[in-house]
């Protein structure tokens, strides 16, 4: 991250209040942070560091352990799709694929205008369904390649 780029750094005072002096509580800063910024910036980072006294290799150490943490801001719709064992077996891996063909992008990854972001989890608990995957909270199950592509082209419809 370049040093221009500025998070408004306010927006975390009242979480910073509350919780810098309280042991503990680092994964629950960095959580406030994620959900007020959409991410964790660098600069963010070290604030977090700077009001909490911890040192700046250990904020840095705690978010990159759990992957419940991002470094990047995500697209607008955040698919998440279950890995795990159940959806697997289901055909996870050619719902991926097709994800991948039709946003031209992988795990990790945003498209280039914003809207939408891969990121694969090991599971969603929604084994029953499955193959799965979440958007931004809404879970959509029993996945073939095609209907994964069509869910994809009426989210970017609705975005227009």
């Amino acid at each position: 991250m370049s040093q221009s780029q500025k998070s408004d750094l306010k927006l975390l005072d009242a979480t910073m209040e509350k919780y810098a002096g309280v042991d503990g509580s680092l994964i629950t800063i960095l959580q406030k942070a994620q959900d007020i910024y959409g991410y964790l910036p660098e600069d963010v980072m070290r604030y977090i560091s700077e009001r909490t006294g911890i040192a700046p290799a250990k904020v840095m150490g705690v978010a990159t352990f759990y992957t419940q943490f991002r470094f990047k801001p995500v697209g607008k719709y955040l698919i998440m799709l279950c890995k795990g064992t159940a959806c697997h077996v289901n055909g996870a891996n050619s719902i991926e694929k097709a994800l991948n063909e039709e946003l031209g992008i992988s795990d990790g990854e945003t498209t280039d205008d914003g809207l939408f972001s891969i990121k694969c989890v090991a599971c969603l608990g929604c084994c029953s369904l499955s193959p799965v995957m979440m958007i931004n909270g809404d879970t959509y199950g029993s996945l073939t390649p095609d209907k994964a592509k069509k869910i994809i082209r009426e989210l970017r419809e609705a975005a227009e």
